[in-house]
């Protein structure tokens, strides 16, 4: 396969990926009104306003999801579901200390989460240019 024909693959996956990526986000933000008990549970304690840093990121997701669509604001969104991204991450460490405290089964998935973070991250990156 020759340089320009990656490129064309590259860039038509680029395309189509943005669409469930951004679906992710808003659903994810929503989730977040839905069930705030969820995210209250993996807030860790050094944070104040539980209730409001949940709010603000669900919010946030909604937003960022939506930017991604179109092309205009898609870079700036990308960029901020990056820092978004990097700042919740502590939410999942406490999440995987949490289930490992109280011997929850489904740890493997809190645990599968941290390097998660890394995939969305990197997903995310790819719309920044």
């Amino acid at each position: 396969m020759g340089s320009k024909t990656a490129l064309i693959i590259f860039l038509i996956m680029k395309f189509d990926m943005v669409y469930p990526m951004a679906f992710l986000y808003v659903a994810a933000g929503i989730f977040h009104f839905v069930k705030p008990k969820i995210y209250r549970a993996i807030i860790p304690r050094w944070l104040p306003w539980h209730n409001q840093l949940i709010l603000l990121s669900g919010i946030a997701e909604v937003i960022l999801g939506i930017l991604l669509i179109p092309i205009t604001t898609r870079i700036i969104a990308a960029w901020f579901i990056i820092i978004l991204l990097i700042a919740i991450f502590p939410a999942n460490i406490q999440m995987a200390i949490n289930w490992s405290r109280s011997k929850n089964p489904k740890l493997w998935i809190a645990i599968l989460r941290l390097p998660l973070q890394l995939v969305l991250i990197w997903w995310a990156w790819q719309y920044t240019s």
